[in-house]
């Protein structure tokens, strides 16, 4: 073989590695997200209808990145669609989270990991009957509205009153009472008062909506029981934030911002939540939502080992992280968190 045929061939081989080399590094085009129905979602809506990620994903040299936003509900909901492969970035109430993490932990194609905090606020446990004071008032007749058995938000903080109010030991002691529905259904079923619905255990707009009627009073808020704790994540699979860097990177700014601009313009944001959510309140309610000192929009995971402690001793999760940091991305890691 000759010295021309030799140098073709180098050639040849040295530009198919470096295609190869640039097909590896190749960050994707297309990213799938999915945000939920009420308020605690109110920064990926901001992110979806700013078109944050675009933004910041070009500002990192990623070029022209696609986003896809589907709405879901509900911790297993949301799980299912993130382990089949039909999610790449979710908003999700933390234990959901913090099970889906401890079940693939050590499985590398199923792990998933934290991007960050989304919100806290304080879910309200709404009652229709007036002879519910107390969660020692329900009886085996007093249905309670959830959006998930067991592993959603609602249900593992329901659980972690009860284990304030009876023991630990009798934490599922209301689990029986439980039935699953998506906030929006249970807010018509509570007020219709023509359900098996006696209560509602929900989180902002839901929760007001509920209240502004004169039949409804309130059972319990889980800020006067657990502290005002971090009630939603924001989570991906692993796998998908080591392939995609700045991708990732490029979302967790797009939060920055977005809680940014929460802050600085209410009145901005409530318009924002009012088209994305198409949840019938006014202008004014919203904004005196998001007055309201117990809803706040941070990255900075609060009080995640609350459930973490919770859920291990109930035997919900086998494994269990060893802090909170554990659970998220190296660069939420250096946060003051807890």
């Amino acid at each position: 073989m000759n010295c021309l045929k030799l140098s073709k061939l180098a050639l040849g081989a040295a530009l198919s590695l470096s295609l190869l080399a640039g097909n590896a590094n190749a960050e994707a085009n297309a990213v799938r997200l999915s945000h939920g129905y009420g308020m605690l979602y109110l920064p990926l809506m901001v992110i979806r209808d700013q078109k944050l990620i675009e933004k910041h994903a070009k500002a990192a040299g990623l070029g022209d990145v696609t986003t896809n936003w589907a709405t879901l509900d509900g911790g297993n909901v949301i799980n299912d669609a993130m382990l089949s492969g039909n999610l790449d970035i979710a908003g999700t109430g933390a234990p959901g989270f913090i099970t889906l993490w401890s079940k693939a932990n050590g499985i590398p194609r199923s792990e998933v990991i934290g991007l960050g905090a989304l919100s806290t606020a304080s879910l309200w446990l709404n009652t229709n009957n007036p002879k519910i004071k107390s969660l020692k008032d329900f009886t085996p007749k007093d249905k309670i509205a959830i959006p998930g058995i067991k592993t959603s938000l609602s249900a593992v903080v329901l659980q972690m009153a009860v284990a304030k109010e009876f023991g630990h030991a009798n934490y599922a002691k209301l689990d029986p009472l439980t039935v699953s529905l998506g906030h929006p259904e249970a807010v018509g079923a509570l007020l219709s008062g023509k359900t098996e619905i006696a209560a509602h255990f929900t989180s902002p707009p839901f929760s007001y909506q509920e209240a502004k009627d004169p039949r409804i009073t309130r059972v319990l808020s889980s800020t006067a029981v657990l502290g005002n704790i971090t009630l939603d994540v924001v989570f991906a699979m692993k796998q998908f934030t080591v392939q995609n860097p700045k991708l990732t990177q490029a979302f967790v700014a797009a939060q920055e911002e977005a809680n940014a601009y929460i802050a600085r313009d209410r009145k901005g944001a409530a318009e924002t939540f009012l088209r994305i959510s198409k949840i019938k309140l006014t202008q004014a309610e919203v904004e005196a939502m998001l007055a309201d000192p117990d809803n706040q929009f941070s990255t900075t995971p609060v009080g995640i080992m609350q459930y973490v402690d919770f859920m291990g001793l109930a035997g919900t999760i086998k494994t269990r992280p060893k802090t909170w940091s554990e659970l998220f991305i190296d660069s939420v890691k250096s946060r003051k968190g807890s």
